[in-house]
């Protein structure tokens, strides 16, 4: 008997050392994918076409490649659809932790491949800069939706949409409507495809949440938000006294972009 119970007990124990490390991988795997990511999104304010090839060439040649190489994946960069003059680029770059972009700056600084392929860039005189100026936000993600969802590969533009409040209280409000509220879920009903919602953690014109959305065209874009407006349970949501518009939000900032050639989303 004691025989019998060793060897069941061996037979156990070794049955629970091949199913642990992949049910623990299977926990860290579920873990890293609901945990909130973070995005930098940075904006390019440019003179001319020189200098938008110059980032283009920049984040095509250079920062892509050493941005991957450090886990950073579906980095977006995009022209603006509709320009008024010189274009604005755009662009979205996700970070697994704000530790991640903390660290990353000092990273590149100790890649030689890197650069090299972002000399232009980096030496750019003073008489013919690589471009204007760097605006920079830092965002965390909604907690209803912890990582960026990136679209199919094809023809398609994105919006980006900015939601400022008037206060700090009134921005934690907007974003439970949209996490646990039920927003979310409408936007999804409606067609309205996220690639991310993040909120602003620095940056200008906070309090604010800014998010993208992507459509196949504008005909699409239309046709779902149309679709959205006229959403009973929107109706209903949105004339809740708590989340109405005029306590939550100030001002709403909308820009359409396309995707450059090389862009990751």
């Amino acid at each position: 008997m004691k025989r019998r119970s060793f060897v069941k007990a061996t037979l156990m124990t070794g049955s629970l050392a091949g199913i642990m490390p992949a049910a623990l991988n299977a926990m860290k795997n579920k873990e890293k994918m609901t945990k909130q990511e973070f995005y930098e999104l940075r904006v390019y304010s440019l003179k001319n076409e020189a200098q938008q090839k110059l980032v283009e060439d920049y984040y095509k040649n250079a920062a892509m490649p050493a941005l991957n190489r450090l886990g950073s994946s579906n980095i977006g960069v995009f022209t603006e659809m509709k320009p008024t003059g010189q274009t604005k680029i755009y662009v979205i770059i996700p970070y697994s932790s704000a530790n991640d972009f903390i660290k990353t700056q000092g990273r590149l600084d100790n890649d030689d491949v890197y650069k090299q392929a972002a000399a232009a860039y980096l030496g750019a005189p003073a008489t013919e800069p690589a471009y204007d100026r760097i605006e920079s936000s830092f965002l965390e993600a909604f907690s209803g939706i912890p990582r960026l969802v990136a679209p199919e590969k094809k023809q398609r533009i994105f919006e980006l949409r900015r939601y400022e409040s008037p206060s700090e209280t009134a921005g934690k409000k907007k974003i439970e409507m949209f996490n646990t509220a039920g927003e979310m879920t409408i936007f999804k009903k409606a067609g309205l495809r996220p690639v991310f919602f993040g909120e602003t953690i620095i940056g200008g014109l906070r309090p604010n949440l800014t998010y993208m959305l992507t459509y196949d065209d504008m005909a699409e874009h239309d046709k779902n938000w149309k679709t959205f407006g006229s959403d009973p349970d929107w109706k209903t949501l949105s004339s809740t006294p708590e989340y109405t518009d005029a306590r939550l939000i100030s001002r709403i900032t909308a820009t359409f972009l396309v995707p450059t050639d090389f862009s990751q989303l």
